[in-house]
C-alpha cells in the first residue's frame, strides 16, 4: 500500500491510497490519519486505487468517521469497485460520505 498526501488548502488534506488496505497495511494509514486529523477540518480519502479492503481497513475508515464527527468533515472519494462492494455488503454506504 502507498499513501500520497495532497494539501487542498491549509485546513483540508487528501490521502490517496493505492494497493491493499488490510491487516498489515491499515495501521500505517491509521497512524497517518491520527497525525494529521487534529490540524485540519476536512479529510478526503481517495480509494480509487485500492484493490483490496479487509475488515481491518474498514475499521480504520469507521474510526476516522467517528473522530470526524467532532466538527470535522470526512469524505471517501472515488472508491474502487471492490471498496464499494465492501461498503454495500456491510451497510456502510449509509454511514459514510461517499463522492463517486
Amino acid at each position: 500500500m502507498t499513501i500520497n498526501e495532497t494539501e487542498n488548502d491549509s485546513m483540508s488534506k487528501t490521502l490517496v491510497v493505492t494497493g491493499r488496505l488490510d491487516t498489515t497495511t491499515s495501521p500505517l494509514l491509521e497512524k497517518r490519519i491520527k497525525e494529521i486529523l487534529p490540524g485540519i477540518l476536512e479529510l478526503v480519502l481517495d480509494l480509487s486505487g485500492v484493490e483490496y479492503l479487509s475488515s481491518a481497513g474498514l475499521r480504520v475508515i469507521l474510526s476516522t468517521q467517528k473522530m470526524s464527527v467532532k466538527g470535522k468533515r470526512f469524505l471517501i472519494k472515488r472508491p474502487s469497485n471492490f471498496c464499494m462492494q465492501v461498503f454495500d455488503a456491510t451497510g456502510m454506504t449509509g454511514l459514510l460520505s461517499i463522492v463517486r
